[in-house]
């Protein structure tokens, strides 16, 4: 991914205090990151669902589960670092789509272990990577200095949007798809 032009980055953290208006065009040049943010994310799970025909939170916990298998849900909930319910939800679609199949095995019948399908193989086979998406791909990235600080100014604009921290554990392909269907609704 090639570097925003220098009109989009925010002024080094060492500059000195600013005026209010300075200020508001330091606000304008975050905010045009997050969008290009929120974009590059977008965009990445358009043409994963475009190339597999399911979700990207759905190819995400297939990749889980062709590194894992045999894995249960609440390993690939761990995993994807998403809520159990989320990945039942998903683990019951990829069923239906007869791309994982459940077996009940040992002592405890209540727990089921999830393996590929033949069709999930294909599936993964033509899909663009990464699987989990752009963002965790490029959060990992970060030296670690760098994502601790994103960490904390992030955590300071959590606090005054006062965010529903429920959501943080959603697949982003979820909320992205959620995104662009709330789109296409106002423009209906």
């Amino acid at each position: 991914m090639s570097r925003p032009p220098a009109d989009l980055l925010p002024a080094p953290a060492t500059a000195a205090p600013r005026g209010a208006a300075d200020h508001g065009a330091d606000a304008a040049r975050v905010l045009r990151q997050f969008r290009l943010v929120f974009n590059a994310v977008k965009t990445h799970f358009q043409q994963v669902e475009k190339q597999a025909g399911i979700g990207g939170a759905q190819v995400w916990a297939l990749a889980v589960l062709r590194d894992a298998p045999g894995i249960g849900i609440t390993d690939l909930a761990r995993r994807m670092d998403i809520h159990q319910s989320t990945a039942s939800n998903l683990v019951r679609s990829l069923v239906q789509a007869d791309l994982i199949r459940t077996e009940r095995r040992g002592e405890d019948r209540r727990t089921v272990q999830l393996y590929l399908q033949p069709a999930a193989r294909r599936v993964l086979r033509r899909t663009p990577g990464p699987f989990a998406g752009v963002l965790p791909e490029a959060l990992a990235q970060l030296q670690p200095p760098v994502l601790a600080r994103l960490e904390a100014d992030l955590d300071a604009l959590l606090q005054v949007l006062q965010a529903d921290l429920r959501g943080a554990r959603l697949p982003l392909a979820q909320i992205s798809k959620a995104l662009i269907m709330n789109r296409n609704d106002s423009h209906s």
